[in-house]
């Protein structure tokens, strides 16, 4: 059960946050800056590639890498393919994973390492088997771990991750805004500079003041009826959230949220993009699972019973392109069915920027869940 009472109380929030998840959030922007910084010093901006890559390998321990090679790969478009290296091991500890390049990648192919830990012999020994098959190698990790010393000792380049001191207190959530932004940052910055998508130092500034201006507005001293993110979090308590995106940029912001629900509050979430996701998530509206499923719903005991799940829209918008939207047809969908259905649409911006609002806000929203639904 969602304590709605804590959402509005800044200090009970803060008092439930052992793993410093909306400090991350409210601080991205921060964070962003920090990365670029880093980046910028590790010498990324003096960087003069021969062409793009043929292919972009990126590599890296749960969620926080898969979703980074999600947006990478969404920005970059067709312009060179990028491919995530799924880690193979029989536990997800750094001593247990491992990571084995294609047959394929040789000296025309990049291989991009993020991991907000650093330790994992696995990308240590991937770093030397590149650096064999003549790949060019960047990571971002911390400084002074076993990558650090091993991506440095083969000639490749090495970006320190923006930390905060916070980080150290309690375990990494794969999921949590800080590490996203920490890792995505700099490999944003590199791939600016192989020409593979448009991400220079006043677009990531504007990346950075769009996440400080939803951190205005969704921070925890903001009152629900007035914050989007509080409200979606108090309209996702209790519900199924179906999340549809609409829009390039939407489509990676829609995995984020359904990861990120699933990590932090542990709430289950589908995910689909318009216009399939009309096709496919139909019989679902239909089943059992729709508002208006159980007609005698009305009539339970509150109290005695816990709750009927039942499904709720999340529809997040970027600019569709050539302004054909299937968002009346969503909508129509969801009202035939009874099923409600919240809308998040970011303001006008840059690519970066809208991409970045829609994670900012459903971040907040999945940490203010995670937090007013666990128990005390």
């Amino acid at each position: 059960m969602l304590d709605e009472s804590l959402l509005d109380s800044p200090e009970g929030l803060a008092e439930a946050d052992h793993r410093a998840l909306l400090r991350g959030a409210a601080e991205a922007g921060a964070r962003v800056r920090t990365a670029a910084r880093h980046a910028a010093e590790a010498g990324v901006g003096d960087l003069k590639p021969d062409g793009r890559p043929r292919a972009v390998l990126i590599a890296g321990p749960g969620a926080a890498a898969t979703q980074t090679a999600d947006l990478l790969g969404t920005l970059a478009g067709a312009g060179s393919p990028v491919t995530r290296l799924a880690p193979t091991g029989v536990a997800p500890a750094a001593g247990a994973l491992r990571w084995e390049l294609p047959g394929w990648a040789g000296s025309v192919d990049l291989l991009l390492i993020a991991t907000p830990d650093g330790t994992e012999p696995g990308l240590s020994l991937l770093s030397e088997q590149a650096y064999r098959r003549g790949l060019t190698v960047a990571a971002v990790a911390p400084a002074g771990t076993p990558l650090a010393e091993a991506v440095s000792g083969s000639r490749g380049l090495f970006v320190p991750v923006a930390t905060a001191p916070y980080d150290h207190d309690e375990p990494l959530a794969a999921s949590a805004p800080g590490v996203l932004w920490a890792l995505l940052t700099p490999l944003l910055a590199l791939l600016d500079r192989t020409g593979l998508l448009t991400a220079p130092p006043d677009a990531l500034q504007k990346v950075a003041d769009r996440l400080d201006a939803v951190a205005e507005r969704c921070g925890p001293a903001v009152a629900t009826y007035s914050n989007g993110a509080k409200t979606l979090a108090a309209e996702l308590a209790d519900a199924l959230p179906i999340v549809w995106t609409e829009g390039v940029s939407a489509g990676p912001a829609g995995r984020r949220f359904a990861a990120a629900l699933a990590e932090l509050s542990g709430t289950p979430a589908v995910v689909a993009e318009l216009p399939e996701a009309l096709a496919a998530h139909s019989a679902l509206l239909a089943g059992p699972l729709a508002a208006s499923a159980d007609p005698d719903d009305f009539f339970r005991d509150r109290v005695e019973e816990a709750p009927a799940l039942h499904a709720r829209v999340v529809l997040l918008r970027d600019r569709p392109l050539g302004g054909l939207t299937a968002a009346p047809a969503a909508r129509e969908l969801a009202l035939t069915h009874d099923t409600p259905i919240s809308e998040l649409e970011p303001e006008e911006g840059g690519e970066l920027e809208t991409l970045a609002e829609l994670i900012a806000v459903t971040d907040f929203a999945a940490v203010y869940l995670a937090l007013a639904s666990a128990p005390r």
